[in-house]
């Protein structure tokens, strides 16, 4: 009776209490991330698979953040009348109740310097720029009606990423963890991958607020070890591990049923998982494996370097392991000045590597159920920044984003702006109905994928959003 007793009120032990004492090491916190595989957790939240909702359409995320905003009316959202009336002001209409971030709102418009084509079937226009993603516009849905709340890059990037603009709320790899399960136990169910200068907001855009730290991303380095600590020390081999490791376990066994400490369940796990993930991170990084041909493809020079291109391969890798959510951050697209030198560039880098992750997801199978997403955290302005009118300042009211797979009606165009690419005219999507429609995809109602936290039920939408149906298949 005594036992039982113990193991009881060992459960009311909270999260926050197991994270404070816990020192399971290895790679601090984000090793919390592996170390709950099979549920062991202090509150009893679960890594193992769950049945969303409803059926869903897609089972795993690819979210490709191009962040410092990429220009939609440079790449996406051809406007001819803005080229027409380049430096010119523009129409005080126009700007009634505006505030720029940095510039003088009563600036000069500043029309596109690049060509735009019809491509594909569906007839999308877009810029001669990105050659590569020309080739998939049949594939994809471009959304030219988006908008957000927050005018700069932290807020911004976290307010996309978790629906709200400020630090402490779950990203939406956390929420798709949370609400799905991971199907791997050899690897995290949400990996993070950073090229360029990684992000503005940091770790809260990929962060579980204050959901149970299993659900927060895990960002893989770039180079040696993909966790800090993974690899052992020189002289010490595999079976002298293994056989630690069954020796702690048979020890922390033992107080495990003496206590019920919650402590020593998630140790037992983590050392196991930290075992399992020695050899299957190094195997995942190893890019030998994949053929030259499909290195070619990427436009993968060195497989040991790490870049976008590097990390849109590991991508493909990371979710045919049964990772759920991968999350790739490259943070290059600040365009206040010396934009054409540095759209261009920003587009030889990122366009033949993403039109090569959807080609290899199409190939095996994999895009129909894979949701795939591409874009920043907002738009530029329609008017020059700059001495040299060579730049674009922040702007919210409108950009465009792309996606792909898992529902998504494929082959087109949702909304429109105005005849500037400042104005949403048509089909607004605001970032909470953007959410709202990419749970949908994985088998959620946004209203109903909660957890409560301080008194009250939160979600990623919290009180808004709404689904955009016509953008699904």
């Amino acid at each position: 009776m005594e036992k039982e007793i113990r193991k009881e009120l060992a459960t009311l032990h909270t999260r926050r209490w197991f994270l404070q004492n816990c020192g399971v090491g290895m790679a601090g916190l984000a090793m919390n991330s592996l170390f709950s595989q099979k549920g062991i957790a202090a509150d009893g939240d679960s890594l193992a698979p769950k049945a969303p909702h409803f059926a869903p359409t897609a089972k795993r995320v690819i979210f490709i953040f191009q962040a410092g905003a990429p220009s939609h009316l440079d790449l996406f959202d051809y406007k001819p009348e803005l080229v027409k009336r380049d430096g010119e002001l523009p129409p005080a209409s126009l700007l009634k109740d505006y505030r720029a971030a940095f510039i003088n709102p009563n600036s000069a418009f500043l029309g596109t310097k690049y060509d735009f084509k019809k491509q594909g079937e569906s007839g999308v226009e877009i810029s001669t720029l990105l050659p590569h993603i020309s080739k998939h516009v049949d594939d994809l849905c471009m959304i030219k009606s988006m908008q957000t709340d927050a005018v700069n890059h932290a807020p911004a990037q976290i307010f996309m990423s978790t629906g709200h603009s400020q630090f402490g709320r779950p990203s939406f790899g956390s929420w798709t963890l949370y609400g799905l399960g991971t199907e791997t136990e050899q690897l995290p169910g949400y990996v993070v991958l950073t090229s360029a200068k990684g992000t503005s907001g940091g770790a809260s855009n990929y962060g579980c607020g204050f959901l149970p730290t299993v659900y927060n991303g895990v960002p893989f380095r770039g180079t040696g070890d993909p966790v800090l600590y993974l690899s052992n020390p020189k002289g010490y081999d595999r079976k002298a591990q293994r056989d630690s490791l069954d020796t702690l376990k048979k020890l922390n066994q033992q107080t495990l049923e003496d206590v019920a400490d919650p402590e020593t369940a998630a140790r037992i796990q983590a050392y196991e998982t930290a075992y399992q993930l020695q050899s299957s991170a190094p195997e995942l990084m190893d890019l030998s494996q994949e053929s030259q041909t499909t290195l070619n493809a990427y436009n993968v020079k060195d497989p040991k370097e790490s870049n976008f291109a590097r990390n849109c391969l590991l991508g493909r890798r990371l979710l045919e392991r049964g990772v759920r959510f991968v999350q790739l951050f490259h943070e290059a697209w600040d365009t206040h000045g010396g934009q054409d030198a540095r759209l261009r560039e920003n587009c030889l880098e990122t366009d033949q590597p993403f039109a090569a992750l959807l080609q290899d997801l199409k190939d095996r199978d994999m895009l129909k159920d894979t949701l795939v997403v591409w874009g920043g955290e907002f738009g530029r302005t329609p008017m020059a920044q700059g001495k040299e009118r060579d730049g674009r300042d922040h702007h919210n009211k409108a950009f465009t984003m792309l996606l792909a797979g898992g529902g998504i009606k494929a082959g087109h165009i949702h909304g429109a702006t105005d005849d500037f690419g400042f104005d949403v005219i048509e089909n607004p999507v605001h970032v909470h109905d953007l959410n709202a429609t990419l749970l949908h995809t994985l088998g959620f109602d946004h209203e109903r994928l909660t957890y409560r936290f301080q008194g009250r039920d939160f979600r990623l939408t919290d009180v808004h959003g709404h689904v955009v149906h016509d953008i699904l298949a």
